[in-house]
Parts: structure tokens; C-alpha cells; sequence
């Protein structure tokens, strides 16, 4: 089954490549207007995978993640007609320059060719990375996880149908409706028709893809974020930046899970944070330091200061300067999003050099590390690797440059 998914997926993307941007454009838009369409028939597949999960128990913060209403398939609406309206890198001419022999030297953006998709509980994911692939001229193979596997075939088979009346195949997009790990391990090793690999989910997920893989991988979306709390920070504003970065939605990969405070204000502002964390409803894992200021408060374990909890629990460590803080930071953080909270320019800025992650705040919440909210439209994953691309990655970040050289009869001596 793989094995003809991937065949078909090489063979649309040829054709795709050759589109004009006004042809891409139209198939994106339909397919918007397709999801809005079949919204009922969306919700009801959703609705058994909500209810399948529930039975599990899985926790709150994941049924977030997985479950649709109307306003979430009209926002995946309006992310596809966002993609639609961004510029189209492919046949970008980069650069040109002309070598002594009159040789003209260009590097011209263009399409990956197909990219796969292996993803988790997040059903919105599977239109995301169809526009964002289609407009940037790749088709995409998605296998998504077995809690979302319902939602993601009947998001796929609309997407699929809106196809047939644009010049875009049919085959440029498909879905893996198999959940078998055998399956997705076989993906994997399709190196001669899939160029690259991207994750989307936990952990375990992106070890596994990384590991196993024959096919070029860009690792995403594993969230241990932190933030710093420096003793000159306005500790007025920095509640709130915690609060909204841990409990605005814990399930994201760009929430807070790590909490420093600098020593000299540990007595000062921890009450305050963890109580106001506390009726949010957050666990709260601290140092002994932070034990001895708050009571109640569960000692973490060295597991914890690596743990990506994606729930309503936060690990807070009290530090003596800004150095350890950093120190912790680059040990323990999955390099996706950290902030420091402080008055101090210089502060801030050694922060921003020293810490070793895709994205570094100053005075703000760790939740804008977004495609979105950076201006890029709808994303495809965050990367937390450092080669080819590295952090929020949307259209253009789905394509790559070849050399054209233009000659006059030039022969090499």
C-alpha cells in the first residue's frame, strides 16, 4: 500500500512543480471553501475519535488538541486562503553573477518534490501542511496518529475532492489511513520517493522518526520551553506572561514548562507566581529552594527538568544569576522557545546570544512561537534542528535552490 501511495505521490509532484502560482492559488482556495462545506461530515469523524479518546483518558490538554468544532475548521479555512495570499517562492531568482568567462551564474528556488508528514492527535495539522505543500509546489504524503485517524481520512477525502475541478493531481495529496506501526515504518524507508521527512508530536515520535528513517528528517514541534526570571524584571507583568505561556493552551509544544527565578527575588515573587499558577490549576515540581518557600510544592526529579509535559504541571528552579540560568537552559531545553524576563538590555541580549534555541524572547510569552504570529501564515512545524531550517517553517521553507548557468559556447581549459 505504502509502496503505490509513494509511486503516485512522486508522479503528482512533477506535474505540481510545473504550476503557475495562480493554479496553486485556486486549488488552496478550494479546498478551503471545501472544508467549510463538509464541516458536518468532518465533525461527525471527529466526534468519534473526541469520544474514543475520552474513553482512553486521555488528558485534558491532548482533547484539546484533537477535538473540532465549526470555529476550528473555519480558522483551517482561513489559514488556506492565508497560505493562497502569500508570496510563492518557486522560481525565485535568489542570486546571479557573472564569472570572468562570461559564464551568468543564478540559484533558483524550487520545490522539495514530496514531502511526508507523520504527525500526532492534531487533525488540523492534515490541512495546514496540505496547503502550505501544494503552494510551495511539493506533494505530501500524512499519517497521522491513531487517535485523530477518523478526522484526518475525512479532512483528507475533502481536500482530495476539491482537487478534481484544479489543474493540482489528485495524488498530491494522500493520506495513510493505516494506523499499523509496520506501515509507518515502511514509509520511512522510502527514500526514493519521499525527500523529506516531518515529524510532528512528542518525543517518542521524533526519536523514533529520527532513528529509523532512511529519509532526510527535520526534527519539530518537542517544546521543554523555559522562562527567566531575572531579579531586575517588572514582577507586575511577569504573572501574567507566565500564566498566559503554561495555561493558555498547555498542550502546544510552544507553552511553558520550566520556570527559573533569580535567587534575590525567589521569596518575593514565587508565593505570588506559584499561587497564581495554582489557581489556574497547575501543578507545581520545584527545587528545594522552591520547597522551602512554598509549601506543598513536589520536589522534582532530574527526569522533570528534561520532561515536556504538555499538561497543567510547571518545574521551578530558583537560580543564583543569570549564568546558571543559561547554563540550565542549554541542558535541559529541547531548543525550541525561551524567555527572559528583565529590565536589563545587556541581560537580555546575552540571553538571546548565549541560549541555544530556535526562538528567544525578551519580556514576552513563549506562546507566539507560531507561524502565524511571526507573519509566515499557517506553518508546517517548528523546527528544533539546526540544518536547512530552524524554527516556525511555512512555504517557503519548503523549498530549495538549484545552480543555472547561462553560457556563450564557454568550454572549460
Amino acid at each position: 500500500m505504502i509502496l503505490e501511495i509513494c509511486k503516485k505521490a512522486k508522479a503528482a509532484s512533477v506535474q505540481l512543480a510545473k504550476l503557475s502560482t495562480e493554479e496553486k492559488n485556486a486549488a488552496v482556495c478550494k479546498m478551503a471553501d471545501a472544508l467549510e462545506a463538509n464541516a458536518d461530515q468532518i465533525l461527525a469523524a471527529n466526534k468519534k475519535d473526541a469520544d474514543a479518546a475520552k474513553v482512553k483518558g486521555l488528558k485534558a490538554a491532548l482533547l484539546d488538541r484533537l477535538a473540532l468544532d465549526n470555529r476550528k475548521i473555519a480558522n483551517m479555512a482561513v489559514c488556506l486562503r492565508e497560505v493562497a495570499e502569500m508570496d510563492d517562492p518557486v522560481g525565485e531568482i535568489v542570486k546571479t553573477w557573472t564569472r570572468p568567462n562570461g559564464l551568468l551564474i543564478g540559484q533558483m528556488r524550487v520545490p522539495l518534490g514530496v514531502v511526508g508528514i507523520i504527525y500526532e492527535s492534531r487533525p488540523d495539522v492534515t490541512s495546514d501542511a496540505t496547503g502550505i505543500c501544494i503552494k510551495s509546489g511539493n506533494a505530501v504524503i500524512l499519517r497521522g496518529g491513531s487517535d485523530a485517524i477518523n478526522s484526518n481520512v475525512a479532512i483528507g477525502d475533502v481536500l482530495r475532492d476539491a482537487l478534481v475541478e484544479t489543474a493540482v493531481p489528485v495524488d498530491a495529496v494522500q493520506v495513510v489511513t493505516s494506523t499499523d506501526r509496520k506501515v509507518a515504518e515502511e514509509f520511512m524507508r522510502m527514500r526514493n520517493y519521499v525527500d523529506v521527512l516531518i515529524p510532528r508530536g512528542g518525543a517518542d515520535l521524533i526519536r523514533t522518526v529520527v532513528e529509523k528513517a532512511s529519509i532526510p528528517a527535520i526534527e519539530t514541534g518537542t517544546g521543554n520551553c523555559h522562562i527567566y526570571v531575572e531579579e531586575d524584571a517588572d514582577l507586575d507583568s511577569a504573572v501574567p506572561i507566565i500564566i498566559n505561556a503554561k495555561c493558555q493552551r498547555p498542550g502546544t509544544c510552544n507553552a511553558v514548562e520550566k520556570l527559573l527565578v533569580h535567587t534575590t527575588i525567589a521569596e518575593q515573587f514565587l508565593p505570588v507566581a506559584i499561587a497564581a499558577l495554582r489557581e489556574k490549576g497547575v501543578e507545581v515540581r520545584g527545587c528545594q529552594k522552591t520547597a522551602k518557600i512554598v509549601q506543598d510544592v513536589k520536589l522534582a526529579t532530574e527526569e522533570d527538568w528534561y520532561r515536556e509535559y504538555l499538561d497543567y504541571i510547571i518545574g521551578v528552579k530558583v537560580v543564583k544569576d543569570l549564568d546558571e540560568a543559561i547554563a540550565h537552559v542549554n541542558k535541559y531545553s529541547t531548543k525550541h522557545s525561551e524567555s527572559i524576563l528583565t529590565s536589563d538590555f545587556d541581560k537580555a541580549m546575552r540571553f538571546i546570544r548565549e541560549v541555544d534555541s530556535a526562538a528567544v524572547y525578551w519580556n514576552a510569552s513563549t506562546r507566539f512561537t507560531d507561524g502565524n504570529q511571526f507573519g509566515l501564515g499557517a506553518e508546517i512545524g517548528i523546527s528544533t534542528q539546526k540544518l536547512h531550517a530552524r524554527g516556525p517553517m511555512s512555504v517557503r521553507h519548503l523549498t530549495t535552490t538549484k545552480y543555472f548557468i547561462l553560457g556563450s559556447g564557454q568550454i572549460r581549459k
